[in-house]
């Protein structure tokens, strides 16, 4: 039979298969490779015309659920369609081998009734504690008898206590899929039971649901899971930060009365173990994970649910590049059930899709409850006076004080972590740049010194420069969310002000609490990243600043308007979500800019038709099809001679066109030289065939490495 293995390998292996042993397709086994043992998947028959003698025998099959048919053919075409081999997907589907075992057992202890022959006042507590006849754990036996672990052990070996197996508890409380859930508005009972119908048909339905930020979407797709689950079927809900999404948890709690499982790669080792084992053999109902829960093999899918679909963070740039949100609607097709994509601010590609009648679209107008959307007004920043070193408008200024006078809360936005961007010597110009990284350093003030946001180097930052080695004279220059705050702190001594950005966040718990304490009214200003425009909804927040409205508009991305627009929009979303009326400020250089225009005019619709057609004419996604091509390595000699040998091969014919190799904007990345190639092709070019043709026959080596990235986000 052959086997597939998780490794860095051209396909699957041929294994014999002892006698008695079954080992069907899907099976995950242990099998022989050189001188260890790896795990892998039968992936089919063996090949023909290899005698069985002269082949290697599997050592075991593991007591896993098998992958299903379903899931494997969803790793080949994901395999197909990112030009990667199937060995490299289903390494992202076999990531906790810790779960291909079965569970220890749960072992308690239990009285049997005899008595010791030697009794101490130990032993007698645990007696009298262990005569209900209750089965304990041996922890709990010691607490709270008030005894060491070995006064249980010597009872078990007197045979005073015995060992019982427990039944093995379930990872996650199981959702109450009949739980009432809150009184919904009449549109989105309308989208409700559209959502319901596509459940129960149980056919590939892909659907927008597309509403106004505090439309109710959530609640929407709540019930569409609800459904699933009434029909003993497994829903999935990717977040495109999972670690942000405390809301997102207690919201489902409320609803379901269950937490749902969680997937991402802060989860501890055990739960990872839990929740794939339970996805698997259907235990676990719904998980809300990362784009990296796409690839769990779920025994029952019934719904996909890409929340916030628009969101770059569901595009893996390392390893396997792929996009979760089209990996999902290529699974939901394969298992065919319905995929529901939702968000305020669809991607152009999905709108174009709808356009096409490839997905069905359902709208929420209207905020629930009859919450206003906010008056969105621009600051002319070329025509502010504003104070040296100082990043905050008069007029933004105002606002914030009318705010906090009011008892109201304020969010300002800079999509800058640390203090300053960049650190330059006033007397020779040099600027800290990080020796592994085309890149400069940023200064975090709050935990002291230098780091390199790509590489994640770190350093002190030096008194004196390091070329001219003038004393202080290094300078920051720009602003970052700790200099924003540091200002913010200086205008307004009264307010209290937190931060929340990736750096000052060390984890899904840091990110809970923050939350909770903003819902507590306990912070008056938060300043955050693009972490802060992420679907949370504060209710006494009420003014939104943007700092800096223009970063992003630039760089020559042909999603840089689109993503702008997004960004801002969804920022924006945070203000005014109940009661109290939302204002939002936007500080840009150019108040005419499209972007600028359409967020304050609310002309969603205009601008969106200008970028479409401007894409169509360039023939740029969503209207063409993008490839990119890096080479990468420790030298860069070799690496530049690699990308221009490719791109003497380089495919072309109709439709196809290839440009560079240049050195790639982001040319050294964490030591590696890196040259880019970019394919660009029409939309009914074969563009996967091509490229598999002319890569496929190269062999790196000497640390060389080459990565194709389909439809991709970054340019860098």
């Amino acid at each position: 039979m052959k086997v597939l293995l998780p490794l860095p390998v051209p396909g699957p292996y041929d294994y014999a298969v002892p006698d008695g042993t079954d080992a069907p397709p899907g099976a995950i086994v242990r099998v022989p490779l050189g001188a260890r043992e790896v795990d892998g998947v039968v992936w089919g028959e063996g090949g023909r015309g290899i005698a069985e003698e002269k082949l290697r025998a599997i050592a075991g099959v593991r007591p896993a659920p098998p992958l299903s048919r379903t899931m494997r053919r969803f790793i080949a075409w994901v395999a197909r369609y990112t030009v990667n081999s199937e060995s490299s997907v289903l390494r992202m589907a076999l990531r906790a081998s810790e779960a291909f075992d079965l569970p220890a057992p749960r072992r308690a202890l239990r009285a049997t009734g005899a008595e010791p022959r030697r009794m101490t006042p130990a032993r007698r507590r645990v007696l009298e504690l262990m005569a209900d006849g209750r089965a304990r754990l041996p922890r709990d036996v010691a607490l709270e008898a008030g005894v060491g672990g070995s006064v249980a052990r010597g009872l078990v070996s007197a045979g005073v206590l015995e060992e019982v197996a427990l039944p093995r508890r379930a990872a996650v409380a199981p959702p109450d899929p009949d739980a009432p859930g809150p009184e919904l508005s009449e549109d989105q009972a309308r989208a409700a039971a559209l959502l319901g119908e596509a459940v129960r048909k149980r056919a590939f339905d892909p659907v927008v649901l597309e509403g106004v930020t505090g439309s109710g979407k959530t609640e929407v797709y709540f019930d569409a899971i609800a459904q699933a689950l009434k029909r003993d079927r497994q829903a999935l809900v990717l977040l495109p930060e999972i670690a942000l999404s405390a809301q997102f948890l207690e919201r489902f709690e409320a609803r379901f009365g269950a937490a749902p499982a969680v997937w991402h790669s802060d989860v501890p080792r055990g739960l990872r173990r839990d929740v794939w084992r339970g996805a698997a053999t259907g235990d676990v109902r719904v998980v809300a994970g990362a784009r990296s829960a796409l690839f769990l093999p779920f025994r029952e899918l019934g719904l996909i649910v890409v929340d916030e679909e628009h969101d770059g963070s569901y595009k893996q740039e390392d390893g396997v590049c792929y996009h979760a949100r089209d990996m999902a609607v290529a699974r939901a097709s394969l298992e065919r059930i319905p995929v529901v994509l939702c968000s305020a601010t669809p991607s152009l590609e999905t709108l174009v899709n709808v356009d096409r009648g490839r997905y069905r679209r359902v709208g929420l107008p209207s905020r629930h409850a009859g919450a206003a959307m906010p008056e969105i007004a621009t600051v002319d920043m070329t025509r502010a006076a504003m104070e040296r070193e100082r990043w905050l408008s008069p007029p933004l200024v105002e606002a914030l004080g009318t705010c906090l006078e009011n008892g109201e809360q304020a969010l300002l936005y800079l999509n800058r972590r640390g203090y300053a961007p960049l650190t330059l010597c006033r007397t020779c110009g040099h600027r800290l740049a990080c020796p592994n990284c085309s890149a400069w350093l940023v200064e975090h003030r709050l935990r002291g010194g230098l780091q390199c946001h790509h590489c994640g180097l770190r350093s002190a930052r030096p008194e004196a420069c390091p070329r001219c080695r003038a004393a202080d004279t290094l300078a920051a220059c720009g602003p970052g969310v700790e200099r924003l705050a540091e200002e913010a702190a200086g205008r307004f001594p009264g307010a209290r002000i937190e931060i929340m950005a990736s750096d000052t966040l060390l984890g899904p718990n840091d990110a809970a609490e923050l939350v909770a304490r903003v819902e507590r009214r306990e912070v008056d200003i938060l300043i955050g990243t693009q972490m802060a425009a992420k679907g949370h909804h504060f209710p006494m927040l009420t003014l939104v600043g943007v700092v800096d409205a223009d970063l992003g508009l630039d760089g020559g991305d042909p999603r840089a308007m689109e993503r702008t627009w997004q960004l801002l929009h969804q920022v924006s979303g945070r203000a005014g979500r109940e009661d109290r009326p939302g204002r939002v400020l936007l500080q840009t250089h150019d108040p005419r800019h499209p972007v600028m225009r359409a967020l304050v005019s609310g002309d969603r619709e205009r601008f969106l038709e200008r970028e479409k057609r401007g894409r169509e004419e360039a023939g740029m996604p969503p209207y063409g099809r993008l490839a990119g091509v890096v080479v990468s390595g420790p030298d860069e000699d070799r690496v530049r001679r690699l990308a221009h040998d490719l791109a003497r091969h380089a495919p072309r014919g109709p439709g196809l066109d290839v440009f560079g190799p240049a050195p790639a904007p982001l040319s050294l990345l964490r030591g590696r030289f890196r040259w880019r190639l970019l394919v660009k092709a029409g939309r009914g070019a074969a563009l996967q065939p091509a490229l598999r043709s002319w890569l496929d026959p190269v062999r790196p080596r000497g640390g060389l490495r080459l990565q194709v990235d389909i439809d991709p986000l970054s340019f860098l």
